[in-house]
């Protein structure tokens, strides 16, 4: 039995001409998730597959339908195993076959049974918005279970054709373990061509009872702290209970705000506001300012003061490598860290990761005499004053995905919770907001649930030879002992989802120091201001497409080509967004990297361009 849910689609994944699967339709949060159960009787000698579907509200007597066996021989959304689920009560839903159409003999082991379930909603009980979606398309190996799914053209499409003996056009094929970067919340194969929706996905294996979770914390995320405004439709409206919960100065209104599309800030042109970043400051002492607290907000809040803005003055250049120099519009702190939004895949993993894994890894003194000398940021919890492992945060000053998300809530929204009821105020300061939890816990965990089960893109031409080489490089020269590829999580994480999972982050989320080029001048808690934790690297290659996003169309194509959406991208890399490159990025590590990036400078163009094709398929 596989149990999992689904959510409404606007059109087909295979569909690239449409560039309309990936991304979220009005009223998403709707009755518009399913949860479903496959049981797989041919898994265990029997002879059927069945499907039930439970609804969150009543779907179309006429046109529940639940497409099974791709073919894609006419378009590239055909199914031979098409049909109306039957029902009872007009919330569940059943489909059961023994027979394999697509190639035209009984249910075996080893079959792929590729699907996708409609969610044509009924009219006369929808409250609002349009009532026909698709679903999304999953690929279950019977026997196996979800599958992340890549595809293969196996003959070039022509209108009007008929294909026959097998072949079909992009066919779906399960994607090798070793690509799954999140374990079975990796995601399948961008090929809609959304470019920049790649970090706002269901995770495959999204529990049943999580969906509807899901979308409640996707509508937090995307809706203003101060007006309550939707920020991707103005039919989305207004979410009334978020109205007037800044109450105080912050960063900025929303999370999204920050993080587009849920993955990092992008390139600041000079002498702009810097409304994504995080600018933490202090006194000489590294103890919060006096007049404005540890965390720079410039926005204003219900009639507060700002408490000063910040913009780059100009970017200078050392070796041929950029870096921000910072103008304040008022005083200057005593010291500093600017920090862009980072990307937001993957945290729920990383928080399932076992304790005794990441400390494992720690060799504070080097007694390995490799140069690297990784520790642990050891954090005390916010509520209980216990002595907790950091794991979030550009410098894993945060234990758990919950803290960090109400941290953010907290300094950047100016939005205080249970976890951080107070506001982030200097001593001398006069108009910061009133103390006491605003945002309900209900809403923190619906956030919490959202941030954790986002999907992981796999890792992409994974069989490409230079791809394949570029990795054996990035460890023969020593980029592997701190961007560690090979984790387990925990058998014993609250969400199912993230347990017993083989992944691959590329980080050992531990502190190192990366020298004075990278440093600032304020530590956070045992943090140097050059000690940084290492940055998981899922998502790289993807991260410049989702920020930057798309711009316009190609216009009318034909019928089953590429594509009509293509990627503007805005390369920004490392916690201050300097460098406009991975190759930069990579030539800024110092301190204990050092090693490894003159390794790195050493390689012959050739081998370096097939490093960088590794880490641009990550």
């Amino acid at each position: 039995m596989t149990r999992f849910s689904d959510r409404a689609r606007d059109r087909h994944a295979k569909e690239n001409h449409f560039s309309a699967y990936d991304h979220f339709l009005t009223f998403y949060w709707e009755d518009r998730t399913a949860a479903i159960e496959i049981h797989d009787y041919v898994a265990k000698g029997g002879d059927k597959i069945e499907m039930i579907v439970r609804a969150e509200s009543k779907l179309d007597d006429t046109a529940a339908e639940n497409r099974w066996w791709y073919l894609g021989r006419n378009t590239l959304a055909e199914y031979c195993g098409n049909g109306v689920m039957q029902t009872t009560d007009n919330v569940y839903y059943h489909k059961s076959m023994n027979f394999n159409c697509r190639e035209g003999r009984p249910i075996e082991i080893g079959d792929k049974l590729e699907f996708e379930i409609s969610q044509f909603l009924d009219e006369a009980t929808l409250a609002r918005g349009r009532d026909n979606y698709y679903g999304t398309t999953y690929l279950y190996i019977v026997g196996e279970g979800l599958v992340p799914w890549d595809t293969y053209d196996t003959g070039p499409y022509q209108q009007g054709v008929e294909y026959v003996d097998g072949v079909r056009q992009r066919d779906s094929k399960k994607i090798p373990e070793s690509a799954w970067l999140g374990g079975l919340t990796t995601i399948h194969a961008e090929e809609s061509h959304e470019p920049d929706n790649h970090f706002m996905q269901f995770a495959t294996n999204m529990g049943y009872e999580n969906g509807q979770s899901f979308v409640l914390g996707r509508r937090l995320v995307h809706s203003s702290m101060v007006s309550g405004q939707h920020d991707e439709n103005a039919e989305n409206g207004v979410f009334e209970e978020l109205v007037g919960l800044s109450d105080g100065p912050y960063i900025n209104e929303s999370c999204a705000h920050c993080h587009e599309r849920n993955g990092a800030a992008g390139h600041v042109d000079i002498l702009t506001s810097l409304d994504k970043w995080v600018f933490k400051i202090g006194e000489a002492d590294g103890s919060p300012t006096r007049d404005a607290g540890g965390v720079l907000q410039p926005s204003l809040g219900n009639g507060f003061s700002s408490e000063g803005d910040v913009v780059i003055h100009e970017y200078q250049f050392v070796d041929g490598l950029s870096k921000p120099i910072f103008v304040f519009s008022g005083n200057e702190p005593a010291q500093f860290s600017a920090r862009i939004a980072p990307r937001l895949v993957g945290m729920g993993l990383i928080e399932a990761i076992a304790e005794e894994d990441i400390l494992a890894k720690e060799d504070p003194y080097d007694e390995n005499n490799d140069g690297i000398s990784g520790r642990a940021h050891r954090v005390v919890d916010a509520q209980t004053g216990d002595v907790r492992l950091g794991r979030f945060g550009w410098k894993a000053g945060q234990p758990s995905v919950r803290y960090q998300v109400a941290s953010a809530l907290n300094t950047d929204m100016g939005v205080t919770n249970s976890i951080f009821p107070e506001p982030d105020c200097g001593v001398d300061q006069q108009d910061c907001g009133q103390g006491g939890p605003r945002f309900p816990d209900e809403h923190l965990e619906s956030l919490v649930k959202y941030i954790s089960l986002l999907g992981v893109r796999p890792q992409r031409d994974y069989d490409d030879p230079d791809v394949v080489n570029g990795e054996q490089l990035f460890d023969d020269i020593g980029c592997a002992d701190c961007h560690t590829d090979n984790y387990r999580t925990s058998e014993f994480h609250p969400f199912a989802e993230l347990r017993s999972q083989n992944i691959r982050p590329f980080s050992d989320f531990l502190l190192h120091d990366m020298g004075p080029g990278l440093a600032d001048s304020l530590s956070e808690g045992d943090a140097s201001g050059s000690e940084w934790r290492t940055t998981p690297l899922w998502g790289l290659g993807l991260s410049a497409c989702v920020t930057g996003g798309v711009d316009g169309d190609k216009g009318d194509v034909a019928f089953g080509t590429d594509t009509m959406e293509f990627c503007t991208p805005e390369h920004a890399y490392l916690h201050d967004g300097r460098a406009s490159s991975i190759d930069e990025a990579i030539r800024w590590h110092g301190g204990e990297s050092s090693a490894a990036v003159q390794k790195y400078e050493a390689l012959a163009d050739t081998d370096k361009s097939k490093l960088l094709r590794f880490l641009e398929s990550l």
